[in-house]
């Protein structure tokens, strides 16, 4: 039995949890689990919004059909054909014969490609409208957040944005659905881990989205992933503009490779100098130890940045290689970098690290600090004056 779960009388969350998953698309941590989140509307005709990961189906099912019983499903609305959202069209199909799959011209090619499917399909275009009985759903494209068929459905009588990954979190919903049912904090930096290393890449076609939705009166947030949004409306869409647009707050992030120690005395120098000089936010990651989205997000919060690797076969210590790749890969802009580097008897780390800011077009902190051996007296100084370049540069 499920007692059923109302964002509105007739509109319901049918989505389930995930606790077993340790790596979502088999690269980010899940600590505490990911919600895969669907949708249904009871009306005249009945639709589902989405579906969910293949693995959580009974429940899924179990779930719609404790709020329709043997009523029929009339359509399945795509948001976003990415598995962990469309992994349960067969079997949907299957149950529900007559269903008519609904999408934009690039989500269909991507249905039959993944299921075989290519009848009973319906093609939706930019400001469509469906109706349901009392309620009308629009659609508004969304492609590249973060696929290129991404769309989102508005519910126009209720002011629902049913909106993909956009606004989507990592993290189970316990017990509580809604935002203003939960300790809310948690999911502000769980939201912006998901954004950033999942959506991060994208944030101008993310401005783009934006500026399209900001017509639209949204009273409900209903995302993929994470809690429903009624109460924080503002403040999510906030951080969205924030984080797309690469405006950080004054910080900074410290990542650092380090085999024997030499190199990470050289980074908790660097740190004493930047809290000395009053940045209170200062965060340190030894990157063989923690995962990289962890340190990724927050390079998403905070504009200065610090990397410091051994030099490693003549190139980057294979963990901070991996890091910056990452984070190359994902254009990362607006960031202050400083650089420190060590080695035994030939350096090479820190000229890597330069070409890596300059790549991304930050702002290097004059002169990487390059240490042989042990830390000594005169680096120990350059590493307190990278500190204190790096914080006048922040304050300024």
């Amino acid at each position: 039995m499920y007692q059923p779960i109302r964002l509105f009388d007739d509109i319901f969350y049918v989505g389930v949890n995930d606790r077993r998953t340790h790596l979502f698309e088999n690269m980010w941590p899940l600590p505490r689990g990911v919600a895969y989140n669907s949708y249904l509307i009871k009306d005249e005709k009945i639709a589902l919004i989405d579906t969910v990961e293949i693995g959580q189906v009974e429940k899924f099912i179990n779930k719609i059909s404790a709020i329709i019983g043997d009523r029929a499903i009339d359509y399945l609305i795509i948001n976003h054909m990415e598995p962990d959202h469309a992994g349960s069209v067969s079997i949907i199909r299957n149950l529900y014969p007559e269903i008519k799959i609904v999408g934009n011209k690039k989500t269909l090619p991507m249905i039959e490609g993944f299921f075989g499917i290519h009848d009973n399909v319906l093609e939706i275009k930019e400001g469509d409208e469906l109706d349901l009985g009392s309620h009308k759903l629009q659609f508004y494209m969304a492609p590249m957040v973060h696929w290129p068929e991404t769309m989102v459905t508005y519910e126009a009588s209720k002011k629902v944005l049913f909106s993909a990954d956009a606004f989507g979190s990592f993290g189970t919903l316990d017990g509580a659905v809604f935002d203003d049912e939960m300790d809310f904090s948690y999911f502000h930096d769980e939201m912006r881990r998901y954004y950033s290393n999942i959506v991060g890449k994208f944030g101008s076609p993310v401005q783009k989205t934006l500026e399209k939705l900001k017509g639209l009166d949204i009273k409900v947030i209903a995302a993929a992933h994470g809690p429903i949004i009624r109460s924080h409306i503002q403040e999510v869409i906030d951080w969205y503009h924030r984080w797309s647009s690469f405006d950080t707050d004054q910080g900074v992030v410290i990542a650092y490779a380090s085999m024997y120690g030499n190199t990470e005395d050289m980074v908790e120098v660097t740190a004493r100098a930047l809290a000395e000089e009053g940045i209170k936010e200062i965060r340190i990651y030894d990157v063989s130890k923690t995962h990289s989205s962890f340190i990724i997000s927050d390079i998403f919060k905070y504009k200065g940045v610090v990397l410091a690797s051994p030099t490693y076969n003549n190139g980057l210590h294979p963990n901070m290689e991996a890091l910056v790749n990452k984070i190359q890969h994902m254009g990362v802009k607006n960031h202050c970098l400083g650089i420190l580097g060590s080695f035994t008897w030939a350096g090479t780390a820190t000229k890597r690290l330069k070409e890596f800011g300059e790549s991304l077009n930050w702002e290097i902190i004059d002169h990487p600090v390059e240490e042989k051996h042990a830390l000594k007296k005169t680096k120990y100084d350059e590493c307190r004056m990278l500190g204190k370049l790096l914080a006048e540069k922040l304050k300024n």
